[in-house]
Formats: structure tokens, C-alpha cells, sequence
């Protein structure tokens, strides 16, 4: 097995909201990996007391964690374990109800030498290679799917639309939000590689449209994360002024990849 990890903030003056982590089980008989979006806050109050680094690093710990020690329990239940941990640690001085309270889109990927498991929730991405080449995107997208008139405001995006149904679902601070990813498995002699990205490092097919998932795994597996994410930064610099793709809605995000052969 092969992994590599990049993570680059969009603004380097600012913290890095993403989460990354690849856990591998002490028999040496299975691994992880978890990724993390943290969703940045429009202005206004949060209800909450802790950044969104804070929540993420808390979350993704869990997860990084619940996934390699406990391999009996499903993807679903390790989310809803994680999110109620992470709610414990801050519903004695913080609002949990909040719209705006710390959230982050999610994907994991488990496989040991039978299996690979995958969930995903929101808009970051998973891609499954085969041994033959075939490239599968898991993808969440129910954000995708809603009209471009409903996200005009932050505001609407949180009161009517964020874990809310007719909307789309980020991890916050309810674990029953868990039952709502895209989860699967498939068998282990059908992955040889995989592939998770945060919507940052993901512009690179869903905003400048460079390729497809299939060229941007071989991309990844020819030159690395690095090079997915330096791709995208230049793109996002040529664009900067114009912003001639719609729906960005600022120049540079947070942009993670993390890469596994199988």
C-alpha cells in the first residue's frame, strides 16, 4: 500500500478549515482514510464558541480513530459515534442548534483484504479506480442538484436548505445525519487505487472542467497531489479577475487529496 496526503489552504493568512487522516490498523491487515471539508461561516454568529478548524480536527480525529479500531462497525455508525463525540465536547457552552453551528462535508473509505467500504456526505468526492482502469466517482449530490436560484444568499443556503430535507446534509452536530451519506462497498480484489478530494482540489473537473474523474486519478497517479493542487491553484490565479466559471464564489479554497494504492 501507497499513500499520500496533501492539504493547502486557500488562504495562507487564514487557517486551513479541511481535515485529513489515514489510519492503518496495528495488525497491519487494514486502513483508512478520512477526509473532511470544513464549511466556512457567512458573517454573523456561529452559536458556537470553537472555530470550524477546531470542529474538524476534533471530528476527524474520531473518525480516524473509530474506523481502524473498531472494523466490526459499520461507516454509518463510526459518523454518528464521531459527530456525538464531537457534540459532547461543546454542548455545555455552545449552541449546537444553531444553522450556522461548525459543520464539515465528509468521506471515508475503509478496506481490509476482503472489502473496501466508502460513505461520502456533501460535496467532496471519492474515486474508486479498478484493476482494469475503470474509474468510479462516488459523489453526493444533492447540493449539485438544487437550483442555482435557491443558493443565492448564505442566509436561505442555512435557514432552508442545510440538513434540511428537500436540501443537502453536512456532519454538525446530529448523528442521525449519518443515515443520509452514500455509502457502499465493493470487493477488495475490484479497488486498486482510490482517491478523495475536498470541492477545492475537485475544481479542477467540476469547475475548469480539465478532464474528467478518469484523468484526474491518472493525474494523481502519475504525479502526485501536489501536482492536482498546484493545477488548480494556477487555474484559480488565470481566472482570478474575470471569474468566468460560475459558481465560485472566491478565488482560492481550501484544497485536500489524499491518494492510497491498493
Amino acid at each position: 500500500m501507497r499513500t499520500e496526503l496533501v492539504s493547502e489552504p486557500g488562504d495562507p493568512t487564514r487557517p486551513n478549515e479541511d481535515f485529513a487522516g489515514i489510519g492503518v490498523a496495528a495488525s497491519g491487515q487494514g486502513a483508512s482514510l478520512v477526509v473532511l471539508d470544513g464549511v466556512t461561516p457567512p458573517r454573523g454568529g456561529t452559536g458556537c464558541l470553537h472555530s470550524v478548524p477546531w470542529y474538524t480536527a476534533r471530528l476527524g480525529g474520531a473518525l480516524t480513530e473509530l474506523t481502524v479500531s473498531d472494523p466490526d462497525v459499520p461507516l454509518t455508525e463510526a459518523l454518528a459515534r464521531a459527530v456525538a463525540r464531537t457534540a459532547s465536547a461543546h454542548a455545555d457552552t455552545c449552541d449546537l442548534s444553531h444553522p450556522r453551528t461548525p459543520q464539515a462535508t465528509v468521506v471515508l473509505a475503509r478496506w481490509s483484504e476482503r472489502t473496501v467500504e466508502y460513505l461520502v456526505l456533501s460535496d467532496s468526492a471519492l474515486l474508486l479506480r479498478s484493476p482494469g482502469g475503470a474509474v468510479t466517482a462516488v459523489l453526493d449530490d444533492r447540493l449539485a442538484r438544487l437550483p442555482r436560484a435557491a443558493l443565492a444568499t448564505d442566509d436561505l443556503i442555512d435557514t432552508r436548505l442545510r440538513n434540511k430535507e428537500g436540501g443537502f446534509f453536512t456532519a454538525a452536530a446530529d448523528p442521525s445525519v449519518a443515515g443520509r451519506a452514500v455509502t457502499g462497498s465493493v470487493p477488495r480484489s475490484q479497488v486498486s487505487a482510490l482517491a478523495a478530494l475536498t470541492d477545492g482540489a475537485a475544481r479542477w473537473v467540476e469547475k475548469f472542467r480539465e478532464g474528467d474523474w478518469a484523468d484526474c486519478l491518472a493525474l494523481l497517479a502519475k504525479e502526485g497531489a501536489q501536482a492536482l493542487v498546484d493545477r488548480v491553484r494556477a487555474l484559480e490565479l488565470a481566472d482570478a479577475e474575470q471569474r468566468s466559471y460560475l459558481g465560485r464564489s472566491k478565488t482560492h479554497d481550501d484544497a485536500t487529496v489524499v491518494y492510497a494504492e491498493l
